[in-house]
């Protein structure tokens, strides 16, 4: 059978592969849509026990082609409209892990009518039938995107509605004060109509914005709303941390600690590490981005100073850096020029992390000055940066302290030092969003601050609640859904 197209937006019965198409001991493979479990009756050897199936139940049996010859020995979980995913008849086949197991049933299933689906379009079907709003759709995506276990928490809180409750309470909250300045417009003092309970609120007499502090209450809870952002791509997104220092200061070694497995080659022969390498971990559940570069000092060797050249680079990239001192030869000449040379560069301060490695064979000294052969020695930190940790790249001495460390200095930066999970936005369509409404309602208060006609306000307030009514898809436009759902991926 020939596949038409696909649009978002249609009922046809759809099939996608669930899981990663490779050898595994299952596959899943999803079916919904308009007719499809009478579709999917047609290839499988028991079709009437499938089309009697309950929802929420389970039929054994086998996928078989249009010459009856058997495909695959599989289970079909029957879920029956409304009480499913995407609120359509629907049923997920289990079949043997594999790329030929799974290919072959999926062959089978476009053959027998299934069109393949596009991406997304399962969770699309969700929102479109009323079983998800946006906020909930996009955080299927997020909870499936997830690096760490934070990520993943954050991802439950908006799929369980946290997010979605929080909006809709502001704006209940934008909807009273518009209701009540719509009400002003449309019954002037003339008609004899006053909303002011109290004879004496002069302010609500004359015409001037209703519920204020109402109003107030919105912009605040708004304004928390779009500080989250934040913290939150913190936790979905992660940050770049790169290990630095001179030549065989111990940066590999503490690169692989922190990994847990041995991806830099470390040897006492300065300069092993030519370039950069990277990989991700998890610290104290932010995705950290961490990567071991080469190390800082004057080269006369080509390809090392390339690797140089490039790892300065990177560190004017970082959210982080993790700035490794030799504790047995303590500040050396190299180190005194990194900290000389950083007014000259994108880097804070407040980005460094100062490690004192080999901490388990040399403690921190009271006072450090660099061990530089000059009559008057120069203070070697600048006076911002904190005090060195004690850490031991080869024991393992201080890398809790340092992981707790490197967790505080990235919330901080991002906003938030609480760890507490609360309704927080999760996309940048949710930011975007939010400052409109924010802005369109710091923008009603200042008019109506300033004495202006309320004709003037309530549009503005208008827009606010329309912006935050996008967030939820309670204002929506196709081009809008058909942009955010192709973002995810096939099967979901």
């Amino acid at each position: 059978m020939a596949l038409h197209s696909a649009e978002y937006g249609d009922t046809d019965p759809m099939a996608a592969l669930a899981t990663l198409l490779g050898e595994s001991a299952l596959a899943i493979i999803r079916t919904s849509g308009k007719n499809s479990l009478e579709l999917l009756a047609e290839v499988f050897s028991r079709p009437e026990k499938l089309l009697a199936a309950p929802g929420n139940s389970v039929v054994h049996g086998w996928i078989i082609g249009k010459d009856r010859s058997k495909i695959d020995d599989v289970l079909i979980s029957i879920y029956r409209a409304p009480v499913t995913y995407t609120g359509e008849d629907s049923a997920d086949i289990s079949c043997h892990g594999g790329i030929a197991a799974a290919k072959a049933v999926l062959e089978t299933l476009y053959s027998a009518g299934f069109r393949p689906s596009l991406h997304g379009e399962f969770t699309f079907r969700a929102f479109m039938n009323g079983k998800l709003d946006l906020t909930r759709a996009e955080s299927v995506m997020e909870l499936v995107s997830a690096k760490t276990g934070r990520a993943r928490e954050h991802a439950v809180q908006r799929l369980s509605g946290t997010l979605a409750e929080e909006i809709s309470g502001v704006k209940e909250l934008l909807v009273q004060v518009l209701a009540g300045t719509e009400l002003y417009l449309d019954y002037s003092e003339d008609d004899g109509l006053s909303l002011a309970a109290d004879p004496s609120d002069a302010a609500e007499a004359a015409g001037l914005l209703p519920d204020r502090p109402l109003a107030e209450e919105a912009l605040k809870r708004l304004q928390t709303l779009a500080e989250s952002y934040r913290r939150e791509r913190l936790y979905a997104e992660g940050a770049l941390a790169v290990i630095a220092g001179r030549p065989n200061a111990g940066k590999s070694s503490l690169f692989n600690l922190l990994l847990k497995e041995d991806r830099s080659i470390v040897t006492d022969i300065p300069g092993t590490t030519r370039d950069w390498i990277e990989a991700w971990v998890s610290i104290e559940g932010i995705p950290v981005r961490l990567a071991d570069t080469a190390g800082l000092h004057a080269s006369e060797d080509p390809v090392e100073k390339l690797g140089i050249e490039r790892s300065r680079t990177l560190l004017e990239e970082a959210d982080l850096i993790l700035y490794l001192i030799d504790g047995a030869e303590g500040i050396t000449t190299e180190d005194h020029e990194f900290f000389t040379n950083l007014a000259d560069s994108n880097i804070n301060t407040t980005q460094i992390v100062l490690l004192w490695n080999k901490a388990d064979l040399v403690s921190v000294p009271e006072k450090i000055l660099p061990q530089l052969t000059t009559e008057s020695p120069v203070q070697a930190l600048p006076p911002d940066i904190p005090a060195p940790l004690p850490v031991s790249a080869r024991t393992g001495v201080g890398i809790p302290e340092l992981t707790r460390e490197i967790a505080a200095r990235l919330e901080q930066a991002s906003g938030d030092g609480s760890r507490e999970v609360s309704a927080g936005l999760g996309t940048a369509r949710q930011k975007e969003l939010v400052d409109s409404a924010a802005a369109s309602l710091n923008e009603a208060l200042t008019l109506a601050a300033a004495g202006e006609p309320l004709d003037i306000i309530a549009p503005l307030l208008r827009e606010g609640v329309n912006a935050l009514g996008e967030i939820t898809g309670e204002v929506s436009t196709a081009d809008i859904l058909e942009t955010m759902f192709s973002r995810f991926c096939i099967g979901k």
